[in-house]
């Protein structure tokens, strides 16, 4: 054997694992997704293979695009949060020495050890009228069941997903640039304004891509956290599915979901590229 072919075939027995994963997972439930598309629900639920242009003709109507206004409203809004909130703890924690760097890393990510369904558990416990913060502030306020509630949930889950980039992003800027902006007589929000933020620009961007995916997609905290009173795209994806059985219009508000999520893809690609 050539060493040239055993090169080809020791890349081969490398990538199969992973290329057969993407094909069996992705590629293939993928294919059926979009060849679901053009077919007719059964009287019964299922697919009836006739095709059709009803199911992207129901995508435009005013009920779904109110769902999908809902949820870019309820994700955006859990997206600025968790910049807020993610910029200053990422830019803290990379001011701090090494070993400290880590306890805080742990910390942001020890969430993610827990299951994620006991983590919505908690925030039931907790929001609920006879929960903690009622108990404690005793009152009766409705924390539970509403949009705020569902925001909560999504912020407390993803946080971490806005922190983790930023952090790896400011912690390579180099601080010569900070003191010479401050040298030249900058102000502190100047040179955060022209130098930091610029710089990091590519982390803000992949951390707002990794906040709002999850976030406009989910169907678990809407349905524990909001009671199913305010309906998100994930929640009518699997009505579809599930409740409906009406597969060919579901698989059409999954491959919208997707497409929507490929032009964000792009976007914080190109964005990445400017800065």
């Amino acid at each position: 054997m050539s060493p040239q072919r055993g090169r080809r075939l020791g890349a081969f027995v490398f990538l199969a694992p992973g290329l057969t994963y993407l094909i069996v997972l992705l590629l293939v439930p993928l294919a059926l997704i979009l060849s679901n598309t053009v077919f007719q629900r059964g009287r019964f639920g299922g697919v009836v293979y006739e095709f059709t242009s009803e199911n992207f003709e129901r995508l435009v109507d005013p009920l779904y695009i109110g769902v999908v206004g809902n949820s870019l409203k309820i994700a955006t809004v859990t997206t600025l949060i968790a910049l807020l909130i993610g910029y200053p703890t990422a830019y803290l924690i990379a001011q701090l020495p090494r070993r400290w760097k880590t306890v805080a890393l742990v910390a942001i990510v020890l969430p993610f050890w827990t299951n994620f369904i006991i983590r919505v558990y908690a925030w039931i416990m907790l929001l609920s009228p006879v929960g903690l913060i009622n108990s404690a502030l005793g009152t009766k306020l409705e924390l539970l069941y509403n949009q705020g509630a569902i925001i909560t949930g999504l912020l407390y889950s993803y946080l971490p997903l806005m922190v983790l980039p930023l952090f790896a992003t400011i912690e390579k800027l180099d601080p010569q640039l900070r003191e010479a902006s401050a040298n030249l007589g900058a102000s502190g929000f100047t040179t955060f304004r022209k130098v930091t933020l610029p710089l990091t620009l590519p982390g803000v961007m992949t951390g707002c891509l990794f906040v709002f995916v999850p976030s406009f997609g989910n169907f678990v905290i809407p349905e524990m956290l909001g009671g199913g009173k305010s309906i998100m795209v994930g929640n009518l994806i699997r009505s579809e599915f599930l409740k409906a059985r009406d597969w060919p219009f579901g698989s059409a508000l999954a491959l919208a979901l997707i497409a929507v999520l490929v032009v964000l893809l792009i976007v914080q690609a190109w964005v990445s590229r400017r800065a």
